[in-house]
């Protein structure tokens, strides 16, 4: 199983911030160690937030221009359906999850990876905006069925009420720049 930081702590925080963030809280550590700790302890706590620094700014160095994600959500919202669901599938399995299609429900795939069960619904993914509806059948369904998370797939906007009904009922909306991301489309 991956490690991963949880997402509110403050390497996270840092990691997802621009690179001199994590570069300023560690001269601010660094000249406050300094005037309570011998140097040497200040540069030794200094340098996880440097180590932070690097990695947000390679991670920021080599992520896509915005031309080149929009470039991409064209050649995505381009593809014909039985396409995007194969590169869907392909890209959950790269990630990892055992994949399974759904039919007659809200959901079309179920994505499980050891005990966590997923659904993802993307039937609507060429959709220019999304409303709320699509989400409340996927929650009935997570509900019903018992899943720990529901993804809903998008290449078009989300409306400000389906994203408050998305952040109050833990789902996931996978759009823009991750959706590229992922199918490396």
């Amino acid at each position: 199983m991956k490690w991963q930081l949880p997402s509110n702590s403050l390497f996270a925080i840092l990691l997802r911030s621009p690179w001199w963030a994590s570069a300023l809280a560690g001269a601010g550590i660094f000249a406050a160690g300094k005037v309570f700790l011998p140097a040497a302890y200040a540069l030794f706590a200094t340098v996880p937030f440097l180590v932070i620094a690097a990695l947000a700014g390679w991670r920021q160095l080599r992520a896509p221009s915005a031309a080149q994600i929009a470039a991409r959500l064209e050649r995505i919202r381009a593809m014909p359906a039985e396409e995007f669901s194969r590169a869907l599938e392909e890209a959950f399995r790269r990630e990892g999850y055992g994949v399974a299609r759904l039919a007659g429900v809200a959901a079309d795939l179920e994505l499980t990876k050891g005990w966590k069960v997923t659904f993802v619904a993307a039937r609507r993914w060429k959709a220019r905006h999304a409303g709320v509806a699509p989400l409340r059948e996927l929650d009935r369904l997570r509900r019903a069925r018992e899943a720990q998370e529901c993804v809903y797939v998008t290449a078009g906007e989300v409306s400000a009420q389906a994203r408050k009904f998305a952040a109050e009922n833990n789902l996931r909306l996978l759009e823009g720049a991750e959706l590229a991301k992922l199918l490396g489309a």
